[in-house]
């Protein structure tokens, strides 16, 4: 008999002591949200982010999911892959890098192999961010080939 009191004593204690720490601590301190970036105005798919556009507010949300952008630099510069609304927090996985090279523009390709360089004129066929593998037509002998865009904005050709 004397067990089952001690044990029913320890499930209150427990249950006490769960509901003082929940109370003792507000949500939003306890998980420590921080800040997040919100448009001041409305911003729409393919445009390009601004500094103005955007303000950091405190986020008072606990159940704010963590994918959001938390500075302004961030955001800033980035193009913007989906409708933002003002006061609304922004999905960093709704942002991407502006493209290096469009599709159309006239771009110079670059072939290295050893101590040979070959650099001709070309066409991306498609846009394509630094590092991507894009495909691009030869404006010289009209093959397409398949490179790399480099930062500066030329393809490297890979050999096959």
């Amino acid at each position: 008999m004397m067990f089952c009191r001690v044990r029913r004593i320890r499930g209150w204690a427990a249950a006490v002591a769960i509901i003082v720490t929940a109370t003792a601590t507000p949500p939003a301190a306890a998980a420590g949200m921080g800040s997040a970036v919100v448009p001041t105005t409305t911003i729409y798919p393919g445009e390009t982010i601004s500094g103005a556009q955007l303000q950091e507010v405190e986020v008072t949300n606990p159940n704010l999911a963590g994918d959001y952008a938390k500075t302004i630099r961030q955001v800033e510069g980035m193009i913007s892959k989906r409708t933002f609304l003002p006061g609304r927090t922004i999905s960093v996985s709704a942002l991407r890098e502006p493209y290096t090279v469009a599709r159309g523009s006239s771009i110079r390709l670059v072939f290295t192999l050893g101590a040979m360089t070959i650099s001709a004129a070309g066409s991306p066929l498609e846009d394509g961010m630094t590092g991507q593998l894009i495909r691009v037509r030869n404006m010289d002998s009209g093959v397409i080939v398949s490179g790399t865009v480099l930062a500066d904005g030329t393809i490297h050709v890979a050999a096959k």
